[in-house]
């Protein structure tokens, strides 16, 4: 499923946060939204989401302005991941998934045989079933971040959004979200994710599009968004971009560090 994002504004009050934005995302792409805090990430998220109403432009989701769509409704487009979540009872693992299910259920339906069947899959497929008894408040960042995305499955949505799924998680856990994130847009889902990472961006994602006071920076391929003019321009700082294994990863080093003389 696609979504398409069209000349999109959003303020608050007097201050205005988005200019202008256009995008699209096609189905199975991993899309990074990158940028430094406070360029309007998390409120471009919730303007897609519908959590906030008041922009100008238009959201489409195949083409339907998500404008008309139904808290329902929108829960069967799209999923949100959330960076993190704490539940103020410590329910279990697989009871944080089934939740994901609300969608699907009448107010006065229990969940069936089917909804628990969809979450074994979901935790399966997440590679965490044997988590599925544990308390959720005693996993670590990692688990508890693949549970969100388990949960965001089983809701049966085409496309995820992820609000800067690595943030407070360990190198380790990092990598196993975000491989876990590309697989689902290998097998078709629409993947969106924000970040403040140039390198993840550029060994996971499909498309980056760079942010930057608001504003769409530029957009393309990884090789084409992160290079040394667009990091400039982006975060305000001098890097060298250094490409390895064929270019096959890019990473940032600080050009005070590489223009330092190295003595025995």
């Amino acid at each position: 499923m696609s979504i398409e994002v069209q000349n999109l504004n959003f303020s608050y009050g007097s201050r205005q946060i988005l200019f202008d934005v256009s995008f699209s995302v096609e189905k199975g792409e991993f899309l990074s939204i990158l940028g430094p805090n406070g360029v309007g990430k998390s409120t471009l998220f919730r303007c897609v989401l519908g959590l906030l109403s008041g922009y100008t432009g238009r959201v489409l989701v195949e083409g339907l302005d998500s404008r008309t769509f139904s808290v329902r409704e929108a829960a069967r487009h799209i999923a949100y991941i959330p960076q993190s979540s704490r539940p103020v009872f410590n329910y279990s693992v697989f009871d944080i998934v089934l939740m994901g299910r609300t969608s699907a259920l009448s107010p006065f339906r229990a969940p069936s045989q089917r909804d628990n069947d969809r979450c074994a899959w979901a935790l399966d497929k997440v590679g965490i079933s044997h988590l599925a008894q544990r308390c959720y408040h005693r996993l670590s960042g990692g688990e508890q971040q693949l549970v969100l995305i388990a949960r965001a499955l089983v809701q049966d949505a085409p496309i995820l959004m992820l609000d800067e799924p690595t943030a407070n998680l360990d190198f380790g856990n990092q990598l196993l979200v975000l491989e876990q994130a590309r697989t689902l847009a290998q097998e078709g889902y629409t993947v969106i994710q924000t970040t403040h990472h140039p390198e993840q961006s550029y060994l996971f994602s499909d498309r980056i599009l760079a942010i930057q006071h608001g504003r769409v920076l530029t957009e393309g391929t990884p090789a084409q968004v992160l290079t040394e003019e667009t990091m400039r321009a982006l975060y305000g700082v001098d890097v060298s971009v250094v490409s390895l294994y064929q270019d096959q990863a890019r990473i940032c080093i600080p050009q005070k560090i590489t223009n330092q003389e190295v003595t025995p």
